[in-house]
Formats: C-alpha cells, sequence, structure tokens
C-alpha cells in the first residue's frame, strides 16, 4: 500500500514539474520575441541612418 502511495506522489510531482515547464517555455518564448523585435527595430534604425548617411555623401 505505501509503495502506491509513493508511486502516486512521484506522478504528482511529475505532473507539476511538466506543468511548470510548459509555463516557463512559454514565457522564455514570448520574451525572446520581444527581444527579437527590440533587436530588428535598432538594426533597422542604423541601417535607416547609414542609409542617409550614404546619400548626404553622394551629394
Amino acid at each position: 500500500m505505501g509503495l502506491i502511495n509513493m508511486g502516486d506522489v512521484l506522478f504528482q510531482l511529475c505532473m507539476l514539474g511538466f506543468f511548470v515547464l510548459i509555463i516557463v517555455l512559454t514565457v522564455r518564448f514570448f520574451r525572446s520575441l520581444s527581444k527579437r523585435k527590440v533587436q530588428l527595430d535598432d538594426i533597422e534604425k542604423k541601417i535607416d541612418a547609414i542609409t542617409e548617411q550614404i546619400k548626404r555623401d553622394k551629394n
């Protein structure tokens, strides 16, 4: 009887860990998406600045 209860406890802990893992991975995914968007915006600003500088140098 004690073995079945220990098995139930182990199963519950595994399931809890699984749900925590899903939540952590979801949060990390959305954070990386927002960080990537910020990085792309920064790159776009730098490219725009370089393009403007090239246009000014040609004139």
